[in-house]
C-alpha cells in the first residue's frame, strides 16, 4: 500500500456508511470530537483513548537550532507540543498489517 493520508472527508464518509447519519451530522460529530480532544489537552494536558493511545502535552524549552539548508543558527522559542503514544493494541494491529 502506498503512503496515503486519511482525510476528514474520508472519515466522514466512513461514518455515514457505518452509522447511517447524514453527511452533515457525521461531519459535525467528527469536528466536535476533535474539538473535545483539543479542549481536554488544553485543560488537563492528557487524553487517553482506550485501545488507541494517549495524547500528552509536553513543554519544550528554548534552544538553539540550525537551518539545515543554510547552516544559519537560529533561536527556537519555548513552546508546548502535543505528542501521541499508541496503545499496545494499536501497535499490534499496525504490525500485523505490514
Amino acid at each position: 500500500m502506498a503512503n496515503r493520508t486519511l482525510t476528514r472527508a474520508e472519515v466522514t464518509d466512513a461514518l455515514v456508511h457505518e452509522v447511517g447519519l447524514t453527511r452533515q451530522e457525521c461531519s459535525d460529530l467528527l469536528d466536535r470530537t476533535i474539538e473535545l480532544i483539543g479542549d481536554a489537552l488544553q485543560e488537563t494536558g492528557t487524553v487517553k483513548l482506550s485501545r488507541f493511545g494517549n495524547f500528552v502535552v509536553r513543554d519544550k524549552s528554548a534552544r538553539e537550532g540550525r537551518n539545515p539548508k543554510t547552516g544559519v543558527e537560529a533561536k527556537i522559542s519555548a513552546r508546548r507540543v502535543a505528542t501521541f503514544r499508541s496503545s499496545p493494541m494499536l501497535k499490534a494491529r499496525v504490525d500485523t498489517t505490514s
